[in-house]
């Protein structure tokens, strides 16, 4: 039976606040100065254009997820420690970044709502925006010490790693097996970075660290597929993206790869209508959204979502049970329930 499409779950702080108040209170107040100097950071007062620019996707919005991780890691140490709040500046830059880089590849014309950089100006800027954020982060890594600046600097080469290996396809290979490990390069890097950097600025033990680091990998690639879904299942633009967008650049995710298997009408049909690459014509991508939302590929997609959510709860089974461990549970469940 096709998923339903009536419910996206809760923002991640609403499902943490049922967990412990205090907490919830210190991620607040964590986000908010994280918010103030994402803004402080990218303020260029001889250049306004500039700093017009590099605000641009960070005034449309987002879930901060990343930065939240970094505090929720934090926890493990001491979360008032020098750098903590940095160190989640950094990863959202190093995140927003990879936005205005992506909308270049993919010629993306909206990202959260509102004209997309490379849209608004062109893409020379766009890519020169994202270049300059990278170069903040740098600065920022920097003052926070050499394994931060080596845990940043791998993440920025797996992101890098992650673009080519989609951008090259996966020949004559598993498509499946190819698109999981460009989630877990392009996704679930950036997840991993943030859990273990908060964790490691924080001045949580090695072994916490790892763990923190494992728990984001798994829920970076859980994040993404139910992003997959719902690039299906959302039936307005609502959420800032446009239904089908994938399909339109022709990117071939884990829920439509699994809904082209098979030999029934509803696959063979799918097929014929992806096998020329992006799906420009509105009426065809109308077409194929009602086969996926009506085909098998979407259970499954939904299945592997909980699957990794759960090897996310597996690896917080070996960290200390305070509230900042129930925290990152109750984000495996808002990631799984985010889709349904």
């Amino acid at each position: 039976m096709p998923i339903p499409t009536a419910h996206r779950g809760q923002a991640p702080l609403t499902r943490i606040e049922a967990v412990d108040g205090a907490l919830t209170a210190a991620l607040r107040a964590g986000l908010e100065r994280v918010e103030r100097e994402l803004r402080s950071s990218l303020t260029d007062p001889d250049d306004p254009f500039l700093s017009a620019a590099a605000v641009h996707l960070i005034d449309a919005g987002g879930k901060r997820l990343r930065p939240l991780i970094v505090l929720l890691g934090a926890e493990f140490g001491d979360p008032r420690r020098p750098g903590v709040v940095q160190a989640g500046v950094l990863v959202e830059l190093v995140h927003v970044a990879s936005l205005y880089h992506d909308d270049v590849m993919d010629e993306a014309p909206v990202r959260h709502g509102v004209s997309s950089a490379n849209k608004r100006w062109n893409n020379s800027v766009a890519v020169l925006v994202g270049d300059f954020l990278l170069a903040r982060a740098a600065e920022i890594g920097v003052g926070l010490g050499d394994e931060t600046m080596r845990m940043q600097a791998q993440a920025i080469n797996r992101l890098v790693r992650g673009q080519i290996l989609e951008t090259v396809g996966p020949g004559e290979g598993d498509t499946v097996a190819h698109c999981i490990e460009v989630m877990r390069d392009k996704s679930a890097a950036l997840l991993a970075l943030a859990a273990r950097l908060g964790g490691v600025v924080g001045g949580a033990p090695p072994e916490v660290c790892q763990a923190l680091a494992t728990t984001g990998e798994q829920l970076g690639i859980a994040f993404q597929i139910s992003d997959d879904l719902i690039d299906i299942l959302t039936a307005s633009p609502a959420s800032g993206k446009t239904p089908g967008t994938d399909l339109r650049q022709g990117v071939l995710t884990i829920p439509v790869l699994y809904a082209m298997q098979g030999e029934g009408p509803g696959p063979r049909r799918l097929r014929e209508i992806l096998a020329a690459g992006p799906v420009t014509d509105d009426a065809l991508v109308a077409e194929a959204l009602e086969l996926l939302r009506g085909s098998e590929g979407l259970e499954r997609a939904a299945a592997d979502v909980t699957a990794y959510a759960d090897r996310a709860r597996q690896a917080l089974s070996l960290l200390p049970a305070i509230p900042a461990r129930q925290a990152l549970e109750e984000l495996c469940d808002y990631i799984v329930s985010r889709d349904r």
